[in-house]
């Protein structure tokens, strides 16, 4: 019979044989590779599934008071769809007043504020507003994978809301309606786009997915420069996609040039040429000019009042 301390020895020498195997066929930090495929697998998701639907899931925009008319004109004559009718309310916890209006086009939603008042702090910093099937659980289980919460549950005109934040400086709300909306399916799902630093991209990815019930559909690790502007190097690329849309997350050193980092969302069209055409003459600026990477036409331009989007296309095969 073998000793215990025997049995220990050799399952350590196992365990050190498989890293050095790992480590032998490029696989990089092994530890990172296991956690990231546990979380890809959806091992991690334990708490409760809240998503409803990407139609549901609205990048947030903040523009100037007097920008908001020029801003919806532009981005509805650039995509199609329509507006809400505009209301004054406050849709913060403590006092201040903004317009609020829900712009609803084929390829994504804009919950769009034009404030009349300071903005409060952190309110401009979340990126998306995620709709939820119960606040108070998606709360818990934010909390449970991982994410702070910055503005504790509050209640709006028509519902409640919170911003939470995950590793890596990801923020987001989370909010949900008294009268649950209907919205149709979007044509295209957009991609909320992230960037997070190496050094925090396994706490993201641990969990945002657990949280989002998501799958990670690719990891590159040597996507084109090109997509950051930074043409002659790679970078690392990951896809995921759940029931609250499509996410792709950059993992970068942050030596970002102007405007990379800036846009939060990558619409997808079915001609970029056309589009691009539709949103000059709507008064759009195009920042980066079109690109081909990854098997799609991109491009990144402004709106009036300062928003920053990628646009996209699949290229023919």
């Amino acid at each position: 019979m073998k000793s215990p301390k025997m049995i220990r020895t050799q399952s350590a020498s196992r365990v050190t044989t498989a890293l050095a195997i790992l480590l032998s066929a490029g696989i990089g930090n092994p530890s990172s590779w296991l956690h990231a495929q546990s979380a890809s697998t959806g091992a991690a998701a334990t708490t409760p599934a809240v998503a409803i639907g990407p139609q549901y899931d609205s990048t947030h925009v903040y523009v100037a008071a007097q920008d908001v008319d020029r801003f919806v004109a532009s981005f509805l004559a650039t995509f199609g769809g329509q507006s809400t009718k505009q209301i004054v309310a406050t849709v913060t916890p403590t006092p201040s007043s903004t317009t609020s209006q829900i712009l609803q086009t084929p390829v994504g939603i804009v919950s769009l504020f034009g404030f009349k008042t300071p903005v409060p702090f952190p309110f401009g910093s979340e990126r998306t507003g995620y709709l939820v099937t119960d606040l108070d659980v998606a709360i818990r289980a934010a909390r449970e994978d991982g994410a702070d919460v910055l503005v504790a549950p509050f209640a709006d005109p028509i519902g409640r809301d919170a911003i939470i934040e995950w590793p890596g400086g990801v923020k987001m709300q989370l909010y949900w309606h008294t009268t649950p909306p209907s919205y149709a399916p979007l044509q295209t799902v957009p991609e909320n786009r992230v960037y997070v630093s190496p050094d925090r991209i396994n706490e993201f990815l641990h969990g945002f997915l657990a949280f989002s019930h998501s799958k990670i559909v690719s990891d590159d690790a040597h996507a084109p420069g090109v997509e950051i502007g930074r043409s002659s190097e790679t970078y690392r690329r990951i896809q995921i996609e759940s029931t609250f849309g499509k996410m792709t997350v950059l993992v970068t050193d942050g030596h970002l040039p102007y405007p990379y980092g800036r846009e939060t969302t990558g619409y997808e069209v079915a001609n970029l040429a056309e589009t691009l055409a539709k949103a000059q003459a709507a008064g759009v600026t195009v920042l980066v000019q079109p690109y081909v990477a990854d098997r799609r036409n991109a491009a990144v331009v402004e709106f009036p009042g300062g928003y920053i989007a990628e646009i996209h296309s699949a290229t023919r095969r």
